[in-house]
């Protein structure tokens, strides 16, 4: 099979948080991603507490953005990935859309219980949107309740697992709950959480672990950015383009 990877979480474009510092950097984790069979590619800057998506901040990101999608060889497409906060139920989750899609990336918190991620999904799915919930299997959340990624599923909000989770780069518990996911069918897609050189964006060391685990059918679903278009799709800019 012909890898063409649609991977819906990276930090590759520069924008002061702790992914890509640089457009060079950027340039070359978006090279890497391709060398190892990304087609689409989705930066999603973190939007936290820290770093709240000012005016500035975005036209800064989206000047980024522009010129790296120029450069790059696959489809670079523009995210958020949303830390769970107050402030973010007082806007419009459109804002953050993951570009060609009815997606709303936001993380589970590292630490402590998920009420704010349960507010802000709700907040995003009374938008008429779907939250899409990153890498739970990396989270106090899950570890102390596993049955919470189950009740994720069942409100119809799609998991993402890290990729570097079940190559176990994350430690021990993060690699067997991501592998739990996935082989209880509660995962829907895997992506990268790429961020640096160190941490790239790549997808095939997971993808042909995952494919030796539960077969490559099952695998490819993971890995094929169907998850992703079946959420009511909207045209690229790409597509836009004409390209």
């Amino acid at each position: 099979m012909t890898h063409a990877f649609v991977d819906c979480h990276s930090h590759v474009v520069p924008s002061g948080d702790d992914g890509a510092q640089n457009l060079v950097e950027g340039l070359e984790l978006c090279e890497q991603a391709a060398r190892t069979g990304t087609e689409v590619l989705y930066a999603t800057p973190h939007v936290s507490p820290l770093l709240p998506l000012t005016a500035a901040r975005e036209d800064a990101i989206r000047a980024a953005f522009e010129q790296l999608r120029e450069s790059v060889p696959l489809e670079l497409r523009l995210g958020y990935e949303l830390t769970p906060m107050p402030s973010l139920l007082r806007e419009r989750p459109e804002r953050y859309l993951l570009e060609a899609t009815d997606l709303v990336l936001v993380e589970v918190p590292f630490l402590g219980p998920p009420h704010e991620l349960l507010a802000v999904a709700e907040h995003i799915e009374s938008a008429g949107l779907v939250p899409l919930i990153a890498h739970p299997e990396r989270t106090e959340a899950v570890r102390s309740d596993p049955a919470l990624p189950a009740r994720l599923v069942e409100r119809g909000w799609p998991l993402q697992v890290n990729a570097t989770s079940l190559l176990g780069r994350h430690g021990e518990e993060a690699e067997a709950i991501g592998w739990e996911l996935i082989e209880l069918g509660h995962a829907e897609i895997v992506a990268s959480d790429g961020h640096r050189l160190t941490r790239p964006a790549c997808l095939d060391d997971a993808y042909e672990l995952v494919s030796e685990r539960v077969g490559e059918e099952a695998a490819w679903a993971l890995f094929d950015g169907s998850a992703i278009r079946s959420a009511r799709p909207i045209p690229s800019r790409a597509a836009a383009r004409g390209a």
